[in-house]
């Protein structure tokens, strides 16, 4: 397995690790298929119960590398603008396959969780911040939108309105709204962050394990996620295409204020 997701079993727990804490652990294709295979393994380890999903470093992640946009070439083509929905698809698949997994899965948070390692987060059974930790989807300020899940489960969380509010205006959800709202099961201080991730695993732990499955298997069915994403991969289809999306780009890079255009 790639040494950019790490997984390490203790007993009942298994910890999955992103590890490329000098790139504040951005992630680019090749993480999302270490994550894909990381997943994939945690579901054959005897005698595991409850997975922990955390980020190395200073932070869990700050979102999409948007200096990897090359690795995509090599998997999807030198046109992949062009046609999104593959690499849409494989995305979301990879996402899709933590929230579809048979074991319960916590989110540990700190530092920053952003973008891409967000909608990572919210496709998690259970997120717990550190805090200080900075949470939020900018995708809008880069001209696109959250296309993983993020839009999706964010709405199903904490409804449409307070998604519309923190999509559109693409800013960091204040920590005790997070808690308030359901966004996050829990704040706490930085240094007891995986004590209370041990602790609430521990309880889960002392249930039924097939009650546990079938229980997330059930509450995760009641809405429709699939049609969800089949929207967000078409709008950003569009997004990614349009002069904004490249203005967006270049003015995060060079950390400047976007002059949108909108088209």
């Amino acid at each position: 397995m790639s040494s950019l997701i790490q997984v390490h079993q203790h007993d009942h727990l298994v910890e999955i690790i992103i590890n490329r804490p000098e790139k504040r652990n951005a992630i680019n294709w090749p993480m999302m298929e270490a994550l894909s295979s990381a997943i994939d393994s945690v579901e054959q380890l005897k005698g595991a119960r409850v997975v922990l999903l955390r980020g190395e470093g200073t932070g869990f992640s700050a979102g999409i590398d948007l200096m990897g946009f090359s690795d995509l070439v090599e998997r999807f083509g030198e046109n992949w603008r062009d046609n999104l929905f593959p690499l849409t698809a494989a995305y979301q698949a990879i996402v899709n396959k933590f929230e579809r997994c048979s074991l319960p899965i916590i989110a540990l948070l700190h530092g920053y969780c952003l973008g891409l390692g967000f909608e990572l987060a919210l496709a998690c059974d259970f997120r717990i911040a550190a805090e200080g930790t900075k949470i939020g989807l900018p995708e809008t300020r880069l001209g696109m939108i959250p296309d993983v899940g993020g839009t999706t489960r964010l709405t199903r969380l904490i409804g449409s309105a307070r998604a519309k509010e923190l999509i559109m205006t693409g800013r960091n959800v204040d920590l005790s709204d997070a808690e308030r709202w359901g966004l996050v099961n829990y704040v706490v201080p930085a240094d007891k962050l995986m004590t209370k991730a041990e602790n609430l695993a521990s309880e889960i732990s002392q249930s039924a394990p097939l009650a546990v499955s079938y229980t997330k298997r059930v509450i995760d069915g009641i809405t429709d996620i699939d049609r969800g994403l089949s929207l967000e991969a078409w709008a950003q289809s569009v997004l990614m295409r349009s002069e904004d999306f490249s203005t967006g780009v270049q003015a995060m890079l060079l950390k400047q204020p976007a002059e949108w255009k909108g088209k």
